[in-house]
Formats: C-alpha cells, structure tokens, sequence
C-alpha cells in the first residue's frame, strides 16, 4: 500500500512539473530587456514619458470633453490579484445606477498568451476606451472560440453569470429579482433563467446608465490611463486598491495553481526576473517551483505600486483630480464609510441598501472559503492579519524585503516595527 502511495506521488509530483515546464517555456525563451541603470524610487519623468505624457500642455478642467458625453462618469477600479477587488467591484455591481462589467481585461490575456504584462497594456487601454463608450465590438479580437463571422452574445463575457445587468430585467424578463435589489446574485440561477442575448442589446442597455464601472487585475502600471484621461467624450476616475503584500502573498498561495499562468506572464513584462533568488539554495528554504513563481511575481506588482504612487502623487493634475487610492484594510474596519467615500468619488448617491450589504459581507462568520474564488460574506477583518499565522517567518521577510518600498509609501509597517 505504500509502495502504490508512493508512485501515485511521484506521477503527480511529475505531472505538475511537466505542467509548470510548459507554462515557463515561454518565458525561458523570451530575452528580456536590458535592467534599469540604477534603482531606488521610480522616475516620474520615465513614469510619464513611458506613456507619451511628458512636455504636454496640461489641459484645462473640464476641456477633456466630459461635458459631451452628457455627464456619464467612468469607472475603473485598478488593482492586482487577492487584493480583495472583487468585493470592490461587487459594490458597483450591486448599485442601482452603475453598468458594471468584471475583468474584461481577461479575454486580452487568454487570447494573446504569452504576451507579458507590460507589452499588454496597450490592448488593453483600448479594449477599455471602447467598454466606456459601450462599444463591446472591440472584444471580438479575443474570442477564439466559434466560427468566423458568428455573432457574440452576452454568454462571451468572463463573469456574465453574476452580472445584475445580465440577470435581471429587461436583459431577463424571467429574472426572479429586479434589478434595483440589492444581494448577491445566483451565477446558477442566472445561467438557467436568462438565455444568452446580443451584444447590441447589451450596448443599448450601458448607454442608459449615468456610470459605468470596470474592475480588473491585468493592467500593470497606471501609468498605461494617463490617454484615456485626455479622452474627449469620457470623464475617466480610477480607484486603485492596494492591500498589504503579506497578505497578497498569503491568499496568493492559497490560490497559487489557479494564478501560476498568469504570474508568469507578469514575471515576463521585466528583467526582474535575472535578480530572483531560485526557489532554494544553501541557507534558503527549499520553496515549490509554484510557490517561487507567485511570490517572484509579486515582487514585479510592488514594484509597479511603487511606481503607481509616486505618479498619483507628483503627476499631472488631470490625474490627481481623478484618482483615488483605497486599503483594502480600511474598506473592511470600516464599510460604511469608506463605502460612502469610494460612491462620492464616482459621483454616486449611497443606498442604505448597499450600506447594509457592504456591512454584512464584511462581518461574515467564515474567515475564508475553499473556494477562493467565491464571492461570499467573510469575517474580513481576521483576513487582514492571518498572514500572521500562516506565513513562515522566510516567506515574511522576502516579501518585506521586495515590498518594503512601497509598503511605507502605502502605511504598512513592516512586521517588526509597530502594529
């Protein structure tokens, strides 16, 4: 019986490896840039003159041409895996007045794998010019499943079963709720009582609403928005959530075989990579080859921190005036308020309703679910420090060492400092 345990481990063990070969094959053949001379904090003028912005007239308040797109507001909420996005987005999902689409971002990456996350952002700042502007043609590029010429419907989008548009009323005549009820949608529910519809119903149905809203977690640098804030027609607000790096990497290894692919494509958009320890080595504790390609990268995410917030503090106005930063710690100690800031910020009013949903999927009994992927009511606040008990002291210290930048920057002390 152990003898048969046994080789059963080892063809799973060989199983992964092969798996994890092929993911990396890619990224081993890629020759990455050359390093940066220096280190240290970010240049604004790199930071700005990476995306065409530096030596331009700052253009005057108002003149972006908002005012032509009848005062709809656009939202994009940036942020990065395990950050605690989803509940974020959820929050704009549930708002009565708020069209309200889930990581779009993800049909670019599966359609252009391997492309590295910088080299990406390009497509994917158009794919969200086209989304504000309730244009979903410009997802056709990235849906490789079907013929040739097929129509698109609604059941193409990533996310489309717990969408409140989606599923309820007058895109579901059949939905069991309307569409101003506040809770949780059943993805389940949804799929069986509302067939698939066209995606120019779809359109017809996002230019009625006052906002709409975009959360996703594969755009690297925030720098890559700057265009969209000089946008004519569009009055673009980005929301950046940050959550302390422990705790990323905490429910980043929790959920590490679901985000392997897409970590390796992160790692490719840099030559970060060349300055990564191996998994071991003498004096290092031996770390599984998933476990080294999570955490190397999140080493590339805080870098990208570190360069987004010194661009929101010393870039042009157009993004100071418009930008937003929000902890995922602070959202869950206290929903209500910062629920009520973030809808101040999008120039929208606060529900009660949504107050109370914002209140209980925070104070849940479950400190977390097997399936992490699951939106669902969690007592948050104990998430915020379970890093505590479950990371090793090494995994702690590599992630201060790689984050520690960007931690004081965003008022996360490090572990041996106060708490």
């Amino acid at each position: 019986m152990r003898r048969q345990r046994w080789a059963l481990q080892r063809r799973w063990l060989l199983a992964l490896a092969l798996y994890t070969l092929l993911l990396l094959l890619p990224y081993a053949l890629h020759k990455p840039p050359p390093p940066p001379s220096g280190g240290g904090c970010p240049s604004l003028q790199a930071a700005l003159g990476a995306w065409g912005t530096d030596g331009e007239p700052e253009p005057e308040p108002g003149s972006n041409g908002s005012s032509s797109a009848g005062g709809k507001r656009h939202i994009y909420v940036h942020a990065t895996w395990r950050t605690g996005s989803s509940f974020v987005g959820e929050l704009f999902n549930q708002h009565p007045d708020v069209f309200y689409l889930y990581e779009p971002a993800w049909h670019v990456w599966q359609a252009l794998y391997p492309g590295d996350a910088r080299s990406l952002q390009g497509a994917l700042r158009d794919l969200l010019r086209s989304l504000f502007r309730c244009d979903f043609s410009a997802l056709r590029p990235y849906y490789a499943r079907g013929p040739p010429g097929a129509n698109l419907s609604t059941a193409a989008l990533f996310g489309w079963r717990t969408n409140k548009v989606l599923c309820s009323a007058p895109l579901c005549p059949a939905a069991a709720r309307p569409r101003h009820h506040v809770g949780l949608v059943d993805g389940a529910a949804c799929e069986r009582s509302c067939p698939p519809r066209a995606l120019r119903d779809l359109e017809a149905e996002c230019r009625k609403y006052p906002v709409v809203a975009i959360k996703d977690v594969r755009l690297l640098e925030l720098g890559a928005l700057l265009p969209l804030l000089r946008e004519p027609g569009l009055d673009v607000r980005v929301i950046q959530l940050f959550r302390d790096p422990r705790a990323v990497h905490n429910s980043r290894l929790r959920a590490q075989a679901a985000l392997l692919r897409e970590s390796v494509q992160v790692l490719r958009s840099q030559a970060l990579h060349r300055q990564l320890p191996p998994p071991g080595g003498p004096g290092r504790r031996q770390r599984p080859p998933a476990e080294f390609w999570v955490s190397g990268a999140l080493e590339v995410i805080c870098q990208a921190w570190l360069g987004d917030v010194v661009l929101a503090r010393r870039g042009p106005p157009a993004l100071r005036r418009r930008y937003m930063q929000l902890r995922y710690e602070d959202l869950v100690r206290e929903p209500r308020a910062q629920l009520r800031r973030l809808l101040a910020f999008a120039g929208l009013a606060a529900p009660p309703a949504l107050l109370r949903f914002a209140q209980h999927m925070t104070h849940g009994t479950a400190y977390s679910s097997d399936r992490p992927f699951l939106l669902s009511a969690r007592d948050a606040r104990r998430a915020v420090t379970a890093w505590r008990e479950r990371l090793s002291r090494d995994q702690v210290r590599h992630i201060e060492a790689a984050c520690g930048d960007a931690m004081h920057f965003l008022s996360y002390p490090l572990s041996a400092g106060p708490t």
